[in-house]
C-alpha cells in the first residue's frame, strides 16, 4: 500500500511575495492573497499544516470596490460592553485605516481556527510603497490576468 508522507515543516522554503493593491478589486486580491497565504499554490499543500509562504501588500489605500459599495459597505466593530457597536462605511475606514480593509478581507477567506490565526500572521499590509521587508527581498506575485480585467 502506497502512503503519502506529510511535508516536514523545516524542510519548507517560504517565499516572501509583494502585491500592490492599486487599482485592485477588493475580493478578486484577497482571494488570490488567501490562497498564497494558505500554500494552496504549491504542489506540497497540506490542510492541516502552515505550508503557505509570506505576502507584503502596498499601496492599501488605493484598493477599489465595484458598484455602491464605497458608500453602502459597513463594517462593524464591538467593544464587547451593551451598546459597545460601532460601524463605519467603507470611505470612512479607507480614509482612517486603509490596512484593516485589505486585512479583514482576506482574514474572512482563512480558516476561523489556530491555523487560520497563524497564517494570517505572515500577512503584512502597508499604507503606502514603503514597507520594512526589503532584506527579505520580496518577488512580485503574479495575480490572475483575467480577473485584474474585470
Amino acid at each position: 500500500m502506497n502512503k503519502t508522507t506529510p511535508p516536514s515543516i523545516d524542510s519548507l522554503e517560504r517565499q516572501w511575495y509583494l502585491v500592490d493593491a492599486a487599482d485592485q478589486t477588493l475580493g478578486r486580491l484577497a482571494s488570490e492573497v488567501a490562497q498564497v497565504l494558505r500554500g494552496k499554490n504549491k504542489p506540497t499543500f497540506t490542510p492541516h499544516l502552515d505550508t503557505g509562504d509570506f505576502v507584503v501588500v502596498i499601496n492599501a489605500e488605493k484598493i477599489r470596490v465595484s458598484g455602491n459599495k464605497a458608500t453602502q459597505k459597513i463594517y462593524r466593530r464591538h467593544s464587547g460592553r451593551p451598546g459597545g457597536m460601532k460601524t463605519e462605511t467603507f470611505e470612512h475606514l479607507q480614509a482612517r485605516l486603509p490596512e484593516r480593509i485589505v486585512e479583514k478581507a482576506i482574514k474572512g477567506m482563512l480558516p476561523h481556527n489556530a491555523l487560520g490565526r497563524q497564517l494570517f500572521r505572515k500577512l503584512k499590509v502597508y499604507k503606502g510603497t514603503e514597507h520594512p521587508h526589503a532584506a527579505q527581498k520580496p518577488q512580485p506575485l503574479a495575480l490572475d490576468p483575467a480577473a485584474a480585467a474585470r
